[in-house]
């Protein structure tokens, strides 16, 4: 798997839920590895398996934030969000060159399974909730331009069409 790999906007396949992980067997690990190769490539800090196509509760985060700092989790589930909410821009790998203010809970909790096959619980706030956040809305068919206000999703559509008309490099 290569970044051209990624699924871009409109692909329908990013609109689709994808289907929970029975078994963490080789072929989910090395999804995963190819995952973050993937996302790393790209300049990303977070994918799920849907954007490369694959109908798989599975996503992988890198970022600098408290003791996470490159993970993946197999079946993951917000159990709790706060009332709390705030706005920060967010960018995506399936809709390139677009980045938009979203509001997202301010804070938390995930539950998934790790490669190794364990259950845990991550308790996250600020920049880790929202690429959680953004991650497990992937797995739902929800991109970040569901998430945005009405004017905004305009100006999105605006620039999305503007850029579809670019020639491919």
């Amino acid at each position: 798997m290569t970044i051209d790999d990624i699924r871009k906007y409109p692909d329908p396949f990013l609109r689709k839920n994808a289907v929970n992980v029975a078994e963490i067997d080789e072929n989910i690990r090395a999804l995963i590895k190819d995952m973050f190769t993937m996302m790393e490539e790209a300049g990303g800090i977070g994918l799920a398996a849907p954007q490369v196509g694959l109908s798989k509760r599975v996503i992988t985060i890198s970022i600098n934030e408290k003791k996470f700092n490159r993970f993946a989790l197999v079946n993951p589930v917000v159990e709790y969000s706060s009332d709390e909410t705030e706005v920060m821009e967010e960018g995506c790998l399936s809709i390139p060159g677009i980045n938009a203010d979203v509001r997202r809970p301010v804070r938390v909790v995930v539950k998934g399974i790790t490669r190794s096959g364990r259950m845990v619980e991550i308790t996250a706030e600020h920049l880790l909730a929202r690429v959680l956040q953004h991650e497990i809305d992937h797995l739902n068919g929800v991109l970040l331009i569901d998430r945005v206000s009405s004017q905004e999703r305009s100006k999105i559509q605006e620039d999305l069409q503007a850029l579809q008309k670019q020639p491919a490099r």
